[in-house]
């Protein structure tokens, strides 16, 4: 067997492995699983008994916006429901501004697609910026096929209905059944505290890793909703914010116990944590504990991190965190945003030209599949391309079995209902697991619902489906052959700048007084939440082109970084040094360099502190830290 035929076998083992491991259940994956298909069911039932078109459209909605939170689902309705006329507005003017001119309307798409494209890039918009262009872009192609006036009055009666239905149901779902912010913390909490009780128990720190490298991003929403929509009494809110920040510290303390320590200690300190998580299910506070003697930095941290849950120690003041800006700070010298933008506009409208020049519109989503599967590095954008047609082939297998054995016996509106509600079942099941596979499940939950739902009920066609998949694979193959040999953005450049985020943040957290550092959780968090992104994104290095990719030693040294970079994380959050500023510099330093900027700073203007903190515990695991990855 050769070398690379090995590679590409055992990448797919590692693949297959870990997509069984992302499809098992966990507490919480049924309950948004039936919400999302109760929900698509409802609409599909509504577009049938009111004649609403793309009744197929209206349910992704669902699945793409639909989260676990009912405050968030709430505000994304309603934030749609305004946006709609104001969309409808923007793209009469545009259309207006082109003066039906063909050639007029193609700059019009290309140039509102470089912008939106940029903008999310270089912003905090994010894939909002891609999804924006694809709405333009999209539309504004249907010009070029029909009439003006034709196309404006589809915009503003078809397009409305079938996007403004979906969002009033999802509203009024969420109202009577969707889950509350304050259930959702405490959902979120429970589990972190199982993974913390399992790792003192077993050994075994896989899932409580997993949770730290999460970080507190997530929950910071349900947050802000149940202090500003004032669900709970003020004091409750407040301890609801301690208790998320005394779980991650409890999680991070745990992290740091040494393999031998004390088995007795760890034992009485797994019930206390099972009894917090017992009063913690029955919606009552948890019991007070007495911290014992004798206790290294980590116990006495994870004690008091139990009593701050019980509510018997207040939170202290909170260190906080650096919030990131808007725009990127290079967002106008970094010409990286600029090739993304053009490489995605160019992807699309080649399948635009493709598909219009041989006059087969049924495979339009070639130039929706490049604006939904564009990323920043050639892996991340092969993988979810991967996704993309993993998802579509499931979703069109079940979909025509369904046209075959089920469709011909539907006589009624419930039975349609029915059938949409299993098949979207399985789908928000992928869509509500981990990122590595979620888009997989919006994708079954499209395929499924174009092959049988078309129009505003049920189909016995297989047009729509084949032309999906083609249009797919259509587009998936320009947006390989545009992202692997156009300005290719590696994940080793990623994963480096992630790494070099964190070592700035942990410069921060070493310039602190140790007092406030101890009550740096947030700063903590962001660390390990950027080192989880750093190994998510080397964990997609088997669909980058060989070419592009690290030699197996700088891989391996980058997994090595990530790993002591968390160790390191953990000692200067329990460090009770008085000044760190020599450490700091050296954090900084690192950060500069290892991102191989302008900023970088020349081997010999590297900080030299004394010798007594190059001997430190943190300077020789930031020492092994430089090492692997300068």
């Amino acid at each position: 067997m050769t070398a690379p035929m090995s590679s590409v076998r055992g990448a797919l083992h590692t693949l297959w492995c870990q997509s069984r491991e992302d499809l098992r259940p966990v507490p919480g994956r049924m309950g948004q699983s039936w919400r999302v298909a109760l929900l698509c069911a409802l609409v599909a039932g509504a577009s049938m008994l009111f004649k609403i078109p793309e009744a197929a459209l209206s349910c992704y909605l669902i699945i793409f916006l639909m989260k676990s939170d009912a405050v968030a689902n709430i505000v994304t309705g309603i934030g749609l429901l305004l946006l709609l006329p104001g969309l409808i507005a923007l793209l009469t003017w545009l259309i207006n501004l082109t003066s039906g001119s063909t050639m007029h309307i193609m700059a019009g798409i290309v140039i509102s697609s470089v912008l939106l494209v940029y903008l999310g890039a270089a912003t905090q918009l994010g894939e909002q910026g891609n999804v924006a262009a694809l709405i333009i872009a999209f539309l504004m192609t249907l010009i070029v096929q029909a009439p003006f006036a034709e196309a404006a009055s589809f915009a503003l009666r078809e397009a409305w209905a079938m996007a403004a239905m979906p969002m009033l149901f999802m509203i009024g779902f969420n109202l009577v059944l969707g889950m509350s912010p304050v259930s959702l913390l405490r959902h979120a909490l429970c589990l972190r505290l199982a993974a913390a009780a399992e790792a003192l128990e077993t050994g075994n720190q896989d899932r409580l890793r997993g949770y730290l490298r999460q970080g507190n991003t997530a929950l910071q929403p349900p947050l802000l909703a149940v202090r500003v929509l004032r669900l709970v009494p003020l004091s409750a809110t407040q301890q609801i914010a301690t208790d998320v920040r005394a779980g991650f510290a409890l999680m991070l303390a745990i992290s740091a116990l040494p393999a031998g320590g004390s088995q007795q200690g760890r034992t009485a300190l797994a019930a206390a944590i099972h009894a917090a998580r017992h009063a913690l299910d029955h919606d009552t506070r948890p019991p007070p504990v007495t911290l014992p003697d004798n206790l290294t930095p980590a116990e006495q941290q994870a004690w008091q991190a139990l009593q701050r849950l019980a509510g018997v120690v207040p939170q202290a003041t909170v260190a906080p965190t650096a919030r990131p800006p808007f725009m990127a700070a290079d967002a106008f010298s970094n010409p990286a945003y600029w090739r993304f933008a053009l490489k995605t506009t160019l992807a699309a409208m080649l399948c635009f030209l493709i598909y219009t020049t041989i006059d087969w519109q049924g495979i339009h989503t070639a130039m929706i599949t490049c604006y939904v599967a564009a990323l920043t590095t050639t892996g991340e954008t092969l993988h979810k391309l991967l996704l993309r047609i993993t998802g579509c082939l499931i979703g069109a297998v079940l979909g025509i079995t369904a046209i075959f054995l089920i469709i011909p016996h539907i006589d009624d509106v419930g039975s349609l209902m029915v059938l949409v509600f299993a098949g979207c079942l399985l789908s928000a099941w992928i869509a509500s697991g981990p990122e590595r596979i979620a888009y997989a499940g919006v994708q079954v939950a499209l395929a499924f619902l174009l092959t049988v739902l078309q129009g505003s009920g049920p189909s016995l066609s297989l047009e729509t489906i084949q032309g999906r998949l083609v249009g797919i694979l259509l587009g998936n193959l320009v947006v390989y052959l545009i992202f692997s040999f156009v300005w290719p953005t590696t994940v080793e450049k990623n994963a480096r700048q992630l790494l070099a985020s964190a070592l700035t943040e942990l410069a921060r957290m070493a310039r602190m007084p140790a007092q406030v550092r101890i009550n740096a959780i947030d700063s903590a968090a962001s660390v390990t939440a950027l080192t989880g992104k750093a190994e998510e994104a080397l964990a997609l290095l088997p669909f980058e082109p060989r070419r592009l990719r690290p030699t197996a030693p700088r891989e391996a040294a980058l997994k090595q970084a990530i790993t002591e970079l968390e160790a390191l994380c953990t000692a200067l959050w329990l460090s009770r040094e008085p000044t760190l500023e020599p450490l700091a510099q050296q954090l900084e330093w690192s950060a500069a360099t290892i991102t191989e900027t302008p900023l970088a700073a020349p081997a010999e203007a590297r900080p030299h502190p004394d010798p007594g903190l190059l001997a430190s515990p943190l300077m020789q695991s930031l020492n092994r830290i430089t090492g692997a990855i300068e």
